[in-house]
């Protein structure tokens, strides 16, 4: 079932200041550290492209790639900046990413229909597997280009049925700055060019997401 499109409100809380040593934080299942997310942010597509994160919790890690686009303070380029909207069912606990950023789906069987729009999906720790089935049913034929998996090595043989026509590549967390019992997984539609960002950024015009 599909959801409303629209933004939600919340209250903006300060960002946890992360460091080299992955941490787990309240609201996100994923342990975070700078060398983390920087590379999670390395695998998004630059604006005008969407990535879509499905399960965002309290939007810390969404929160965290979208700050990085921010001026660095110390000298050297700054990372290419994204667009990351985080979508969670309400009541949602989302505490960091603005209303723009943020959507609310009104059950776990509801679907958010921006998914449409979006060239990434970012699941973190999903809570079913039918939910990614369903969502590349409903929307695997759109613009989809990339969906990122992120989640305990002990789940991926569940998941792993979902792209089999899909072109995946593997990795352990830790060797990017994350606990070694967690794995990302970087799914490439067929025929799309593996993991070229700009290319992913130009191919689809700036859909205008947001609602009306």
């Amino acid at each position: 079932m599909e959801a409303a499109a629209y933004p939600t409100t919340a209250a903006i809380d300060a960002l946890p200041t992360l460091d080299d040593t992955p941490v787990i934080y309240s609201g996100c299942c994923l342990a975070l550290s700078t060398p983390l997310v920087r590379h999670i942010h390395s695998l998004l597509a630059p604006r005008p492209a969407l990535v879509l994160s499905v399960g965002s919790g309290f939007g810390l890690l969404e929160a965290h790639l979208l700050a990085l686009a921010a001026p660095p303070a110390s000298p050297g380029p700054s990372p290419h900046p994204v667009d990351v909207v985080g979508v969670e069912v309400e009541p949602s606990p989302n505490k960091y990413l603005p209303a723009s950023c943020h959507r609310t789906v009104h059950g776990t069987r509801f679907l958010e229909p921006l998914a449409a729009k979006a060239t990434t999906w970012l699941f973190v720790y999903p809570r079913r597997i039918n939910l990614v089935r369903e969502y590349m049913d409903a929307y695997g034929q759109s613009r989809v280009r990339h969906i990122i998996w992120i989640g305990p090595q002990a789940d991926w043989d569940e998941y792993e049925p979902c792209f089999a026509q899909w072109h995946v590549r593997m990795q352990t967390a830790d060797e990017v700055g994350g606990r070694p019992w967690d794995t990302i997984v970087m799914a490439t539609r067929p025929g799309v060019i593996l993991h070229d960002p700009v290319s992913d950024a130009n191919s689809e015009p700036n859909c205008a997401w947001e609602s009306a």
